[in-house]
């Protein structure tokens, strides 16, 4: 007797771990740049420089990288920027992980504050979460035919498992060029930018990854000329670009984030010689999973009249698609400034940027809870603090419907921004709407038994004897002519030809006719 097997290619969640750190500093203002009135605005940047694993646990080091916009003192009161980096060094615990694991690391700055502790020097508070997450790959051989004998009956269940194909890490750059509207002065001196990542989307190809979207930029900057006017502009650049993906196909199943690395924005000079033109450089990072889907039929239990056959199964945990599932849901609130705060004279400029605070899994799908962070940078009716910045959040809620969900199902989440509008009630309140994009990759964990080997015995004649050679039976609700077959050491045809049934199972309610079989001897 020869069982056929197949070779079926699993993947699963071999390890994940999370942890939050504190980055408490404090940092002078270069000696070249005069002394600070107040604080304006404020970025933070987390870069992660090296990952790398060890036994139990994952060792990250990196550099927290602020921008601080302020005011200088002084009756011109100045703009000027500045920027500090502060290196850290963390230990995730990841159990499962061994030295040399390729592991999945996702960085967040949850918060960050700084504090004008004089007018020079600024403190700075930061709260960083890490994700670590570390998937398996793993083979299992499971049989799925068997011969050698004519009556061998099989049961045969289909599973659809998923294995990750292609595992990457890869970036891409993005260079633009843009002219300033004929209506705004040259450029003197850039004092602040801002660029954001909107509308995201991946696309496989055969070998490569289809990756467009726009980068929405804003730019303050300090005229050329005498009067040193502060001027602005916003711009939307679309961008399309075609990653090379070594084993990347249409038919799998894609988890891609695309996220904002680093932006360069510089001035350079016109056809006319003239600082006009705006040179924009960002490097986008792509963390690259690509699953397959495998439907097999596997054997689920074999039996035959002539022998005791004793199948060998082996329980193996693995996953399947649960859902990919791509949708949107609006945010809009009226953010009201600090009542200290200067009044606002014009409206300049609206940043946002996705936070999920909670994401878990119902009975229904993913339940959502977040915000849109909003910064708002607006010009001041107060002279001696010409800019300021109100802060605040844009709460939403969304429901991700899974069919089937429940506890054994593990999601990614990638969410961004694809719109963001404020609009000016009075000069205190600001009407913010925003458009999220969700992005989900479901998947199920599940086990399974994987028939692995078929043993074989000998008949025991005895029983067989002592079993009468004409049965008449009545089908009960919930039975299948496999197991009466198997009860009566038959087979579910023979029952067939001796009852003239031409469905594949007998109605509860049906009276058969099942002769005593006769194994054949063998010398």
């Amino acid at each position: 007797m020869e069982l056929l097997k197949k070779n079926i290619h699993m993947s699963r969640r071999k390890a994940y771990g999370e942890n939050r750190m504190t980055l408490s500093e404090d940092f002078n203002i270069p000696d070249k740049k005069p002394d600070a009135a107040g604080l304006i605005q404020k970025r933070g940047e987390v870069k992660l420089e090296e990952v790398r694993t060890t036994e139990g646990q994952v060792q990250l080091s990196g550099t927290l990288e602020v921008h601080i916009l302020y005011v200088s003192e002084g009756d011109e009161r100045r703009l000027c920027r500045i920027q500090a980096e502060f290196p850290f060094e963390e230990k995730l615990l990841l159990p499962g992980a061994a030295a040399g694991d390729s592991v999945d690391v996702r960085q967040e700055l949850e918060d960050l504050k700084v504090r004008l502790i004089n007018s020079r020097k600024f403190s700075v508070q930061a709260l960083i979460s890490f994700e670590a997450e570390l998937e398996e790959l793993y083979d299992v051989q499971a049989g799925v035919e068997l011969h050698g004998e004519a009556s061998i009956s099989t049961r045969s269940t289909r599973v659809t498992p998923i294995s990750l194909a292609v595992r990457n890490k890869d970036i891409i750059r993005v260079k633009e060029e843009l002219s300033l509207p004929s209506s705004k002065p040259n450029i003197g001196e850039i004092l602040w930018d801002s660029v954001e990542l909107r509308g995201a989307d991946v696309r496989v190809q055969e070998g490569s990854l289809d990756i467009r979207g726009e980068l929405f930029l804003f730019l303050l900057y300090e005229a050329d000329g005498e009067k040193k006017s502060r001027e602005w502009m916003e711009a939307s650049l679309p961008f399309q670009q075609s990653l090379e993906c070594s084993g990347a196909s249409p038919r799998q199943l894609p988890d891609v984030e695309v996220s904002l690395l680093s932006v360069h924005l510089e001035a350079v000079p016109d056809y006319d010689g003239e600082e006009r033109n705006i040179q924009a450089e960002a490097v986008l990072n792509v963390n690259i999973r690509l699953y397959e889907e495998d439907t097999v039929e596997i054997l689920k239990d074999v039996y035959t009249p002539e022998k005791e056959l004793l199948p060998v199964c082996r329980e193996e945990a693995y996953e399947s698609l649960a859902i990919r599932n791509f949708s949107k849901c609006r945010a809009v609130d009226r953010i009201r400034m600090n009542p200290e705060a200067p009044r606002m004279l014009q409206f300049c400029h609206s940043k946002g940027e996705v936070r999920i605070d909670e994401a878990w899994m119902t009975d229904q799908g993913i339940q959502v809870e977040g915000a849109v962070e909003v910064s708002i940078l607006y010009v001041t009716s107060d002279d001696s603090m010409p800019f300021a910045v109100m802060e605040g959040d844009v709460p939403f809620s969304h429901l991700i419907e899974v069919e089937n969900a429940g506890g054994n199902c593990r999601f990614s989440l990638h969410a961004g921004l694809e719109q963001l509008s404020a609009a000016m009630i009075d000069s205190e309140e600001i009407e913010v709407k925003a458009g999220v994009s969700l992005n989900a990759f479901v998947a199920r964990e599940e086990k399974g038994f994987f028939l692995t080997d078929v043993q074989e015995k000998e008949l025991d004649l005895a029983r067989i004897q002592e079993m009468p050679g004409i049965v008449g039976y009545l089908v009960q609700e919930g039975d299948t002519l496999w197991d009466i077959a198997r009860s009566c050491l038959t087979t579910p045809e023979k029952i067939r030809e001796w009852n003239h049934l031409e469905t594949e199972e007998a109605m509860p309610g049906t009276r058969l006719i099942i002769l005593k079989n006769i194994p054949v001897q063998r010398s």
